[in-house]
């Protein structure tokens, strides 16, 4: 069965939120962690290279495939912030 690629790794939130050259999407991205840390709880941490999320949960389904995924997650994509 194929591993997922989007895991939770020690990659850092703020490093990554200074690569976001757009001056107006970045504030965004700042202001999205500290509203999601503060209404969750949990701290940022990145999953995979672009996704940043908070809390995490397992899931299994019935055909035995399992992983872990964020509990909420946003990523700053080129076109728009996806929640």
């Amino acid at each position: 069965m194929a591993k997922n690629k989007t895991t939770e790794n020690t990659n850092s939130v703020p490093s990554f939120l200074e690569t976001i050259t757009d001056d107006g999407k970045r504030k965004d991205c700042l202001l999205l962690t500290e509203l999601f840390q503060k209404e969750t709880g949990y701290e940022s941490k990145m999953w995979g290279t672009a996704i940043i999320g908070f809390g995490s949960v397992h899931y299994k389904y019935e055909s035995g495939r399992e992983g872990d995924m964020p509990i909420v997650a946003f990523s700053p994509r080129k076109a728009a912030i996806v929640l």
